[in-house]
């Protein structure tokens, strides 16, 4: 079964000028219980060439590896899911193609949608984003922040794991934990920092804290 307390999904640009794999193996040392490449920014045949490496170092240390929107490249580099966005495929679908042990997820935002996300088989929900944040290029500002009572709300409302993500950092991973989300997903609190690894280590101590809330 997996944990979800510590969720990674990279992207190269906010790294620091640092490779991703270099993070991930960060990551992994301080860690980490899921990786999700995501790397929205590079041409396919680079981002299956990472796909591979990644695939790798998450299989040698019992890590999930999950392709963000691309279920092609999930089967490609035998990944262990995907997760899927409003215009991505179908959950249905992706499940169909990837198999009935693969991992599927489904980002949402409203509690009506992670009931349907759930009713069509999604595994584990992505809720957000919980606070403002810069990371995502469609989420820029605090108009689209769906704070902790709305996450709150989500979690009570379906029976998969779900993880908070948008702004989420050491500071406030245990108020987000503290709804009864089952972790956190995060980009720039892992990739843009000083020390990932000590970054990744203070992420799960946050959750933690928050569950004992």
């Amino acid at each position: 079964m997996t944990d979800w307390n510590v969720y990674l999904v990279t992207q190269q640009r906010h790294s620091k000028g640092r490779d991703t794999r270099e993070i991930v193996r960060a990551a992994i040392a301080g860690g980490v219980n899921v990786v999700q490449l995501r790397e929205k920014d590079v041409p396919a045949r680079e981002r299956y060439e990472l796909g591979l490496d990644l695939r790798e170092l998450t299989r040698d240390s019992g890590v999930p590896l999950i392709v963000n929107d691309r279920v092609d490249i999930a089967q490609a580099i035998d990944a262990d899911g995907v997760h899927l966005g409003d215009e991505d495929l179908p959950v249905e679908v992706a499940r169909d193609l990837l198999g009935e042990d693969a991992i599927v997820g489904r980002s949402v935002s409203f509690v009506e949608d992670a009931r349907e996300a759930e009713r069509a088989g999604a595994d584990y929900l992505g809720v957000g984003a919980i606070y403002a944040t810069g990371s995502k290029d469609d989420i820029d500002d605090e108009e689209h922040a769906i704070g902790l009572d709305r996450l709150e709300s989500i979690c009570e409302a379906v029976s998969i794991p779900v993880v908070g993500i948008g702004g989420v950092d050491a500071s406030n991973a245990a108020m987000v934990a503290a709804t009864g989300a089952d972790g956190v997903a995060v980009i720039t609190a892992i990739t843009g920092a000083t020390d990932p690894e000590a970054a990744t280590r203070a992420l799960g101590d946050a959750v933690e804290t928050g569950r004992r809330r």
